[in-house]
């Protein structure tokens, strides 16, 4: 992809939706099929509640954010509570063709921030092993390495920030 395109004179923006939504379910949907493709074992939304957790992404306790260059939905990812102190940041993702141009740190900074208005004062996430981009993504924001807090079966990685 050109970089210097017409498609990167156009700004990208964060918009907080419901994550039912159409915007929503059509992320969601090319996150998982992603999954699927690159999980060695492939994907299963329903495995672990992956397909049912859109009531945590919601107010007052969590968040789902949607990317969007003009109209495309070019990414999303969204904030849950953990506890009372910590927030999980959960289907994080940026297509494929946005990848390598600062837009995963930017969104991952953006949910930092949705986190801490409300009222986190820290996050952790989960990731699995074939996602590669992502681990190096975290190590490079800041995030430490935990002890597994979940029992999400397709994760690997475990990690966590102070915000």
């Amino acid at each position: 992809m050109d970089p210097t395109g017409p498609h990167r004179e156009s700004t990208v923006t964060f918009d907080v939706v419901d994550p039912a939504s159409a915007d929503a379910r059509v992320a969601i949907g090319q996150y998982f099929a992603e999954l699927d493709a690159r999980f060695s074992d492939g994907f299963d939304p329903g495995a672990g509640g992956a397909g049912h957790d859109a009531e945590h992404l919601s107010a007052p306790t969590g968040a789902f954010v949607v990317a969007r260059r003009d109209v495309l939905v070019v990414g999303c990812g969204g904030v849950q509570r953990v506890d009372a102190e910590t927030a999980e940041i959960k289907r994080m993702w940026v297509l494929a063709d946005e990848r390598g141009h600062g837009l995963g740190r930017r969104l991952l900074a953006h949910l930092e921030g949705v986190a801490r208005s409300l009222g986190y004062g820290r996050v952790v996430l989960d990731t699995n092993a074939s996602l590669t981009e992502a681990i190096t993504m975290y190590c490079r924001s800041g995030y430490r390495t935990i002890e597994r807090y979940n029992d999400n079966p397709y994760a690997h990685h475990w990690f966590a920030k102070d915000l």
